[in-house]
């Protein structure tokens, strides 16, 4: 069983880079745990189906705006990622772009493989080095839903649904 951890973000942009945050903080926890790769990613869209590439499961970590409290986490599937992000979104269709590329033979996750840890943020759209402190005392919260995320079971095979 492999599996990517990764942090979506951009770190000049503040309640943007909580994705990347998070994912500093598991690889410190993480360092050393057999088949568990913890990065960071900066542009997202399409990368993130090309990242997946190889791994047998994925948790995603990112800020997002649906209107909720910021600081809220949510646990997303990846077909709820079109309309649960706000316009600035930096991925595409997750869910379309695993079956394209399954079709083309990639060795990705299944969908039910894939989580992912959105971060209610307050803004993704200011630039500065802090977050909100709403979205900073969300990332002890996010880094524990990802560690139960990876406690879980490995999801069945995709042959086996």
């Amino acid at each position: 069983m492999k599996t990517l951890v990764l942090g979506l973000g951009n770190p000049i942009v503040s309640d943007d880079s909580v994705g990347l945050r998070v994912a500093d903080e598991l690889r410190a926890r993480l360092a050393g745990a057999a088949g568990v790769e913890v990065d960071v990613d900066y542009w997202g869209g399409l990368r993130l189906m090309e990242r997946m590439i190889g791994y047998d499961r994925a948790v995603v970590i990112d800020a997002i705006q649906t209107g909720a409290a910021p600081g809220t986490i949510h646990r997303l599937r990846p077909d709820d990622l079109p309309t649960q992000r706000s316009a600035s979104a930096h991925d595409a269709n997750l869910t379309t772009a695993l079956a394209l590329g399954r079709q083309a033979g990639m060795h990705l996750p299944p969908d039910e493989g894939v989580a992912l840890v959105g971060i209610e943020a307050a803004d993704i759209l200011n630039f500065g080095e802090q977050l909100t402190p709403e979205v900073q005392a969300a990332i002890p919260r996010a880094v524990q839903l990802v560690l139960e995320i990876l406690a879980d079971p490995a999801p069945a095979p995709e042959d086996a649904r």
